[in-house]
């Protein structure tokens, strides 16, 4: 739900409409949020989790949309309001669509129960799929649920963003003999989604470790398991993300 009268007062209190943003971002805290919004009567119009929900460009307040601004946390209970593109389109996979025949041996039953983003991304890690695509037999399930960054920085265009022990969250982690892979699932049809989502859990895990960290989205589609591969060109630029590679899939 995009909240846009929270966000007008917000602005307005904080006079952030006047700010250069071509200079610096506007940091903004959780508590002024709050302070803000107290009067508003309905929980998504003053729940600060709710409000710096913003994975998509749809998700963003039109103030946000009319000055090209995008938010992102920078500390559990702080963030900064940027200028610049925070989004990376989810383009459609237009090669034709491949038949995968699982590696299991039996059906796995409980696959069928429920429909989730997790227990899809579960199947496809199981019937071998993931290994099959990035071609790494060895990788095993290793990572998955919270946890908090290391501090780093980075570039969004010319700012600069320090980021201090952020909590992040991906959907799966697989390591291998060589290579850490990081999954960013989703069970609908998205357009785009904010590179976020993708460039924490990368800087978390490039503090940790040598081995490369390959960084994937993956959705199911009706029957289709579409999986995307991501990288980042310079590590120190949250705006170097490119497509790698991409597959659809028919597991059976």
């Amino acid at each position: 739900m995009v909240n846009n009268n929270s966000w007008q007062k917000i602005f307005n209190d904080y006079n952030i409409s006047n700010h250069d943003f071509t200079s610096k971002p506007f940091f903004l805290t959780a508590e002024q949020i709050k302070r803000s919004c107290q009067k508003f009567k309905k929980t998504t119009e003053k729940e600060v989790r709710i409000l710096c929900k913003q994975d998509s460009r749809e998700d963003r307040p039109d103030i946000f949309v009319q000055n090209n601004l995008f938010l992102l946390p920078t500390k559990n209970g702080e963030y900064a309001i940027i200028k610049g593109e925070g989004y990376v389109d989810i383009s459609e996979i237009k090669t034709t669509i491949q038949k995968y025949t699982s590696k299991l041996d039996f059906k796995l039953e409980s696959s069928l129960v429920g429909n989730s983003e997790m227990q899809h991304l579960d199947f496809a890690y199981a019937s071998s799929l993931i290994r099959t695509f990035i071609g790494d037999d060895s990788l095993v399930l290793t990572i998955r649920g919270r946890k908090y960054t290391p501090n780093f920085s980075f570039n969004v265009g010319t700012q600069t963003i320090d980021v201090k022990s952020v909590q992040t969250e991906v959907d799966a982690g697989y390591e291998g003999r060589n290579s850490i892979v990081l999954v960013e699932a989703k069970n609908s049809l998205t357009k785009n989604t904010i590179i976020r989502q993708l460039f924490y859990p990368f800087r978390q895990w490039k503090s940790y470790t040598a081995k490369e960290v390959l960084l994937l989205f993956f959705e199911r589609q009706g029957n289709a398991y579409n999986i995307w591969q991501y990288a980042f060109t310079d590590e120190n630029d949250y705006n170097s993300i490119k497509l790698v590679k991409s597959e659809k899939y028919i597991i059976v």
